[in-house]
């Protein structure tokens, strides 16, 4: 049987026990309490990202690429050689194009030299001939004409020897006709002609080494390479993205706010941000750019509490000063006063 002794024992222990499962309770409910309280009152951060202006580096010359001069991560200036890529379809074309320039230009240089001295020559010649016909001819008739006005010839020997001089002087015309078209060369739309031609080839060259002039793309902006997308001896689109290069004078933040708190954000307000990835840096930034994100973006809020629909807005801010290590991408945090209310 069981004494006083045990009982009272028995008491006390279970005394004990309900005093710590009392204390036990009373831990968990401060726990439970202080995180109501800390749920409830978060830290009044709104969070947002730098941003930078990427550009995409492409070319008009497909191809294969030859050799990168460039890594990811390089920081290069602009006028930097980036890439080589080679096209033997177009050194081809150049090739062709070349060719028919020169036999172009040949062609126009022969128009333009007029006719050969030779031909020229010749037609002076007849010139010459033809003018010796006619003082003959002219002689032999004034002689005739005498004689038949003397009565020693007959009339029909005195035209005939008019028809033959009369031929002289035709002959002697149509040899000055023909001097004078060979001392002249071509003629004005030949020569115009010619010249429109050798434009014409003259401009299939500039277009193709246009395009070979791209065998080497150079940075456009001082940057880093943020991306290189094909590899050493791959193939590659004309107009196909090669690498982005990402500008360095170019840097930006940008978050979204509900519209209750644009109470005490205004453009062209500098205020202080905090970059976690640079040990929690704090940076001014100044705000110069305040819009409206859409229906897309809206917050829709329960109608039956009697609240109203809240739309978001987004903000974008420049660094006052020039942050060599931010990176698009990065944290931004900015406390807000009225962001836990």
């Amino acid at each position: 049987m069981a004494t006083a002794e045990d009982s009272k024992t028995v008491k006390r222990a279970e005394r004990s026990l309900l005093i710590v499962m009392a204390a036990v309770v009373a831990v968990v409910a401060i726990i439970a309490i202080i995180g109501f309280l800390v749920m409830n009152r978060p830290d009044s951060y709104i969070e947002g990202q730098a941003e930078g202006t990427t550009v995409r580096i492409s070319g008009k010359l497909p191809g294969r690429v030859v050799e990168f001069y460039v890594e990811e991560g390089d920081t290069v200036h602009a006028g930097d050689t980036l890439v080589c890529i080679h096209s033997s379809v177009m050194e081809a074309q150049l090739t062709e194009a070349k060719g028919m320039q020169a036999a172009v230009d040949a062609q126009s240089r022969k128009v333009d030299a007029g006719t050969r001295s030779q031909i020229i020559q010749a037609a002076a010649d007849i010139v010459s001939q033809a003018e010796a016909a006619v003082t003959i001819t002219e002689k032999t008739y004034k002689r005739m004409q005498r004689l038949f006005e003397e009565g020693v010839v007959s009339e029909q020997k005195r035209d005939e020897a008019k028809a033959a001089y009369d031929a002289a002087v035709a002959s002697k015309s149509a040899a000055q006709s023909q001097y004078s078209l060979a001392l002249a060369g071509a003629q004005k739309e030949d020569k115009e002609s010619a010249a429109g031609m050798a434009r014409a080839a003259g401009g299939s060259v500039e277009q193709v080494e246009a395009l070979l002039a791209d065998s080497y793309l150079t940075a456009p902006f001082d940057g880093t390479i943020d991306q290189i997308y094909p590899e050493t001896g791959e193939l590659v689109a004309m107009g196909a993205p090669i690498m982005s290069l990402l500008r360095a004078d170019k840097r930006w933040i940008t978050f979204n706010v509900r519209e209750e708190l644009l109470n005490d954000i205004h453009m062209g307000d500098e205020i202080t941000v905090m970059v976690p990835a640079l040990g929690k840096r704090e940076i001014k930034v100044k705000i110069y750019y305040i819009r409206d994100m859409g229906s897309y973006a809206t917050w829709h809020s329960t109608k039956a509490t009697g609240s109203y629909d809240s739309r978001t807005f987004q903000i974008k801010a420049r660094p006052v000063e020039e942050i060599k290590d931010l990176r698009p991408g990065m944290s931004i945090l900015y406390v807000h006063p009225g962001a836990d209310n």
